[in-house]
């Protein structure tokens, strides 16, 4: 076991994305020394076997390394995106008309192709479309079977292929394009932690994501469309983990919309107990510096004050000039956060309020143990995670060792608020679960002799669900020696 296995002194996780800039085994092993808890393969850009590969190094920075990292797949998802022009490109001026009908001819100034037959019995007059990342801003005058007249409220030069965004509209398009089923098939294929479904619009979609994983990994619904939050909450309840994915958001919405939504999204994630991730344009300018924006601290600040699970990087990380900079950057932010004394009353302005289980009651009593006692560590043994993410839900003070004989349960933790998974056998009786909770608090830097811990469990063992014991244990310097020898 190395030294690198020890934990990280910061509850927030940060999820990196990996691409040309990150995906060797190099910069993989400099990625997770400088503190990334996870890794995202973006299954938008690059094939099969080069993502195979890099999965590949992964794992083996892993073993080295002694700690589970978990691997997030993220599906590309239905991108809407016009035609072709006829010179590649075409200047459509502000206040102009310009249609967009299903026509196969080339585009000028004054239509394109619109390749999505479903697009058009949708949009009403009066809706918006988006080209190019909201670049261009067109409004429906009039739309009918095989066309659909705009007015350009913001002009500009519009070229081939490029994305469109339909705000005012339920698309009635499936989240899974046939790519993101062979994607998911790959993903599941080797091994992956987490799938992150993109564009959803309504429960249905994360429902068929669920069936066609058929019970293998674990899935996080990245809310980018406005129709997500009319049923954010039924969105919540069939997914595994949540994503507030900045970026389509941002320009679907008026910018100033999204920050009090990403606040909503984090609150009501939270109180249900599954892990929320904050995503893009986290440090976008460290892409080409090595230094971010004190706008961009603040952003990842803001972030971590308002309890979320993780903060992810993505070309920061991906294609970036300054990978490893940029998580040392995010790395620092999450621990000078969490050292702030306004830190605690912030994290729990969210009101969480357990369920009327004996697990949820014990959860809830830790975390208050936690606040009157001085504690080096929590130590949660665990199947599944449930109880893990109990706990975390409570955003207790001390930092959480989880003890799983479950690589599959120990990677997907990764991902949890103040989680130190570790993967080892599993127990059989109380005697041994304090011997080795003592144990590994030791290896893992969870305090040294006088220290007390929390002790979590279930009894009888290897019952899931059974979170039924907490108790008390105080390290004690005879313990300390062995470990030292």
């Amino acid at each position: 076991m190395t030294s690198s296995s020890t934990h990280r002194g910061r509850k927030v996780k940060i999820l990196a994305t990996l691409g040309p800039a990150s995906r060797s085994p190099e910069m993989i092993a400099r990625l997770l020394n400088a503190g990334v808890d996870a890794f995202r393969v973006n299954m938008s850009h690059g094939d099969h076997a080069t993502h195979a590969e890099t999965i590949a190094n992964v794992r083996a920075a892993e073993r080295e390394f002694g700690r589970p990292v978990a691997i997030l797949c993220d599906l590309q998802g239905p991108k809407l995106r016009v035609g072709t022009f006829a010179e590649g490109k075409a200047l459509i001026r502000h206040g102009a008309h310009f249609t967009l009908d299903r026509s196969t001819a080339p585009g000028d100034e004054t239509r394109v192709c619109l390749p999505h037959p479903e697009l058009f019995g949708v949009l009403h007059n009066g809706q918006r479309l988006l080209i190019d990342d909201g670049k261009l801003r067109l409004r429906v005058i009039r739309a009918e079977s095989d066309s659909i007249l705009c007015t350009a409220e913001v002009g500009g030069v519009i070229s081939d292929r490029k994305g469109v965004n339909v705000p005012d509209a339920v698309i009635p398009v499936p989240a899974l394009t046939d790519k993101d089923r062979r994607d998911l098939a790959f993903g599941i294929e080797q091994g992956v932690d987490w799938i992150a479904l993109s564009f959803v619009q309504r429960p249905e979609d994360v429902a068929e994501a669920r069936r066609l994983m058929g019970g293998y990994g674990a899935l996080v619904a990245k809310i980018e469309k406005p129709a997500a939050i009319d049923r954010l909450e039924e969105i919540i309840e069939l997914s595994d983990g949540i994503m507030v994915a900045r970026g389509d958001l941002g320009v679907e919405l008026n910018p100033e919309e999204v920050p009090p939504l990403q606040k909503r999204i984090v609150e009501l994630t939270r109180r249900s107990g599954k892990p929320v991730i904050v995503a893009t344009q986290m440090l976008e300018s460290m892409i080409e510096s090595p230094a971010p924006t004190r706008a961009e601290v603040s952003d990842v600040a803001n972030a971590v004050y308002d309890g979320a699970d993780a903060v992810m990087l993505s070309a920061e990380t991906a294609a970036g000039a300054w990978p490893v900079e940029a998580v040392t950057i995010m790395d620092r932010i999450g621990k000078q956060v969490e050292h702030d004394p306004g830190y605690s009353a912030r994290i729990h302005f969210t009101d969480v309020r357990p369920d009327s289980t004996t697990a949820d009651a014990l959860a809830q009593a830790t975390a208050a143990i936690a606040e009157t006692v001085t504690l080096s560590g929590i130590i949660v043994f665990t199947g599944s995670g449930s109880t893990a993410r109990r706990v975390a839900r409570e955003r207790p003070g001390a930092p959480m060792l989880v003890l799983t004989p479950s690589h599959k349960t120990a990677r997907r933790l990764a991902l949890l608020w103040g989680a130190h998974p570790v993967h080892t056998k599993d127990i059989g009786s109380f005697e041994e679960m304090i011997a080795k909770g003592k144990r590994m608090a030791l290896r893992h830097g969870f305090g040294t002799a006088g220290s007390k811990l929390i002790a979590l469990a279930g009894v009888p063992f290897g019952t899931p669900g059974a979170t039924n014991l907490l108790h008390i244990v105080t390290l004690s310097g005879r313990e300390l020696d062995r470990h030292k020898g």
